[in-house]
């Protein structure tokens, strides 16, 4: 392309992106009339009949809508027809505003990055969607589903059309295929519901005994700290077993969960959605709810909606009676009709598999925990640095006991989404849809993370019960603009270790969901909303590599039950030393203890075994540059050990103060992307972590591919030189050295 038709070119898409629709239309119609440059002359065309139909002047966009129509390329063409569908539907002689009239979404020019879109006709006159989109990867969707851009996948610079000005074209948008539903489909075969009941009732267990554990530390805690105390005596009551106490309050929390959960989710905003300002969104919603609960004899469930605007949904209560659906007001503004309809089918699915019961008082007791740490973190911030310190210690241990309990349920709340995208699925018959509604949620979420520039307190604690994980939501949402959902999901559905790696997260991988939702499609002989590939993509050989690595990976855990095996074979060397009157070594073996220091020993050995793999040296040659990224996160057969050293420039995102103590929520915003950052503090340094929140910064570090992406920081450095240092591999060694000598001296003392 020669350099004043790419600066033409360029010039105009950012005109069009601004809202500058006379620019762009000056800018682009020289350039979309000549016949120099087929590639240069399609891109303007394109942005032509965006621009037109933004202004209003249909019969313009229509007519080159109509030429482009006749296209070589086969996205143009496909592009085109479906933009002139919507154009020729949309000029009607009823008032509507530009944009409810042509199907476009028209680019914000303001800060906050919102884009307002009127109703569709359907609905009432004066509601508005509100579509929050990137600066980088816009995804606004239009209420009749029309997406503002054509592009499906990347290409390289010598590939035809897309070229050298792939880059201005794909941030615009994202192209959705836009799949159709089955018209007629037969039920699917109903899977065994044992597994699930059987996890739910192991997480009520587990919940009850992590419970059991932290009450029981606390009370000998307080106990031990007043025997200390001069003048003052233990508690006999803190002595008591509270077994029968804490199943008592589990049952009736259980009990009366429904409305505690009310009451707590008002403090966030919620309140009743009424069923006409859901059809105004969604009347298929409507439909779906009642012909499955008419079925069931089921009244409908209770509806609320939060006024959040990351799209999110959440079902809670105790029995079908009593449940509640809730959903925010991103996911009503961000999603279509269709879509809408397949996450209230998906929550229908928890109440049919009784799973919802479980989850809800999982929330019950993890939910209070979670605003006292909010709250503990408020007053910390409010206080001065000498009185924060406490604040921090508390807010701390709040944010652990919650991890903790959380952690209980990460089994069921993953195993549970499957069976309720195949129930959703079979009552909509529209798997395409829930595709679609699963991937514009996590785009919705990483629009919320880089708008708010920190993980919001909804996000985080309702996060167990969301269709989709905030932190899987990060790179996935944010890329999306720069890679395919092909490419980008290849990890999620075709990497073999990918459960193994997902056994901590709070959620499926959207890529193993969309797999099966695609199966779903071709067992009803529709087309996918994807393509997504096979596992005969991976050669043997990247299996080979990766099934080393592995085990390279889970070393310090595979030191564990090695650990057993070297105990098992000192005690039977002792005891044939012992029989033989060689050497009597009864009082070591006998106290099983020793057990515990081989663990302890075998676990080490793992650390160090993997530490030079996992923290490579990084040289400045060997860095990867920000553009990368996506390749990165494309390659389907890497895991966290294939340390990858980058070099990044962005902004650091996070919370700021007594809530981020443990700097949890921190995030960069590069050009490409978010990435999740994790960062160890060293005692001493002059620069704090939080200092640099909200600045732009180079981070360099380890960029680890898992199921959810992160990247260990080895250096922070700012614009002014500043540098914080995150030892990562001084703080494993020291967790290497520390757990061999503590192993020894449990060997050695017995």
């Amino acid at each position: 392309m020669p350099s004043h038709a790419e600066s033409s070119l360029e010039a105009g898409l950012v005109a069009l992106k601004q809202g500058n629709y006379q620019t762009a239309i000056a800018q682009l119609e020289p350039l979309a009339s000549s016949q120099g440059n087929d590639t240069a002359s399609l891109q303007a065309q394109v942005g032509l009949v965006m621009a037109y139909a933004r202004i209003g002047q249909i019969p313009k966009a229509i007519a080159l809508c109509q030429s482009l129509t006749v296209s070589q390329n086969p996205q143009v063409k496909e592009w085109a027809q479906r933009a002139l569908t919507h154009l020729t539907a949309r000029k009607k002689p009823h008032k509507q505003s530009t944009n409810s009239e042509t199907g476009f979404v028209a680019f914000d020019n303001s800060h906050s990055n919102n884009s307002q879109v009127t109703a569709p006709s359907h609905k009432k006159p004066q509601k508005t969607k509100v579509t929050t989109v990137s600066p980088r990867n816009s995804t606004a969707v239009t209420p009749n589903g029309f997406q503002k851009t054509f592009i499906e996948k990347p290409a390289t610079p010598s590939n035809g059309f897309l070229g050298a000005g792939y880059k201005q074209i794909k941030e615009f948008g994202i192209y959705w295929r836009q799949a159709k539903r089955a018209k007629v489909w037969q039920p699917l075969r109903k899977p065994s519901l044992i597994p699930l009941r059987l996890l739910a009732a192991g997480t009520f267990i587990a919940l009850f005994w992590v419970l059991r554990e932290i009450l029981k530390f606390a009370m000998e805690f307080i106990n031990f700290t007043l025997v200390k105390l001069p003048y003052l005596e233990p508690l006999q009551l803190l002595y008591s077993d509270t077994t029968h106490f804490l199943l008592i309050v589990l049952f009736a929390s259980l009990a009366v969960s429904p409305w505690l959960l009310d009451w707590l989710l008002a403090s966030y905003g919620q309140r009743e959605l009424s069923k006409d300002v859901l059809n105004n969104y969604s009347r298929e919603t409507g439909r779906v709810l009642h012909r499955y609960c008419q079925q069931r004899h089921w009244p409908i469930p209770k509806l609320r909606i939060l006024p959040v605007a990351a799209p999110m949904a959440l079902t809670y209560g105790n029995l079908p009676h009593t449940a509640r659906i809730v959903v925010s007001q991103g996911l009503l503004e961000q999603l279509t009709d269709d879509e809408i309809a397949t996450i209230y089918a998906a929550e229908l699915g928890h109440i049919s598999h009784w799973d919802f019961m479980v989850m809800s008082l999982v929330l019950v007791v993890t939910l209070p925990i979670y605003r006292l740490y909010q709250q503990v973190s408020a007053w910390g911030d409010k206080t001065n640095q000498i009185l924060r310190p406490p604040f921090t210690i508390i807010a701390s241990l709040c944010y652990g006991i919650w991890g903790l309990l959380t952690g209980t349920a990460l089994w069921l709340s993953r195993l549970r989404l499957y069976y309720s995208d195949r129930l959703a699925a079979e009552i909509t018959g529209n798997p395409n849809a829930l595709t679609r509604a699963l991937l514009k949620i996590a785009i919705g979420i990483a629009g919320d993370v880089q708008k708010a520039e920190q993980t919001s307190w909804h996000l985080e604690s309702l996060n167990l019960l969301m269709p989709v994980g905030y932190q899987q939501s990060l790179s996935l949402g944010s890329v999306a603009g720069h890679l395919t959902f092909e490419s980008v999901l290849m990890w999620d559905h075709l990497n073999p270790y990918r459960h193994w790696l997902a056994i901590n997260n709070t959620h499926p991988l959207i890529g193993d969901r969309i797999q099966r939702l695609c199966q779903i499609a071709q067992h009803w002989h529709i087309d996918t909303e994807l393509h997504l590939a096979s596992q005969q993509s991976l050669s043997q050989q990247s299996l080979k590599v990766t099934r080393q690595s592995f085990l390279l990976q889970i070393a310090p855990f595979l030191g564990i039950p090695l650990g057993f095996v070297f105990a098992g074979l000192i005690w039977l060397l002792w005891q044939a030393a012992f029989t033989l009157k060689f050497l009597n070594l009864k009082w070591i073996y006998e106290d099983w203890s020793f057990v515990t220091g081989c663990l302890l020993i075998g676990f080490s050995i793992g650390m160090v075994i993997r530490m030079n793999s996992f923290f490579p040296e990084i040289k400045t040659s060997s860095l990867q540059a920000d553009d990368l990224l996506p390749n990165l996160l494309a390659n389907p057969s890497t895991i966290p050990i294939d340390s990858v050293k980058v070099h990044l420039v962005g902004k650091l995102l996070g919370r700021r103060g007594t809530g981020n103590c443990l700097a949890q929520d921190l995030i960069l915003q590069s050009n490409t992307g978010l990435v999740k950052l994790h960062h160890i503090s060293w005692l001493g340094q002059p620069v704090n972590f939080q200092d640099l929140i909200g600045r732009q910064i180079t981070v360099t570090g380890w960029f680890r591919r898992g199921a959810t992406p992160w990247i260990d920081i080895q250096t922070l450095q700012t614009q002014s030189g500043k540098t914080l240092h995150s030892p990562h591999p001084i703080w494993s060694t020291v967790l290497a050295v520390a757990a061999q000598a503590w192993g020894a001296y449990i060997f050695l003392t017995g």
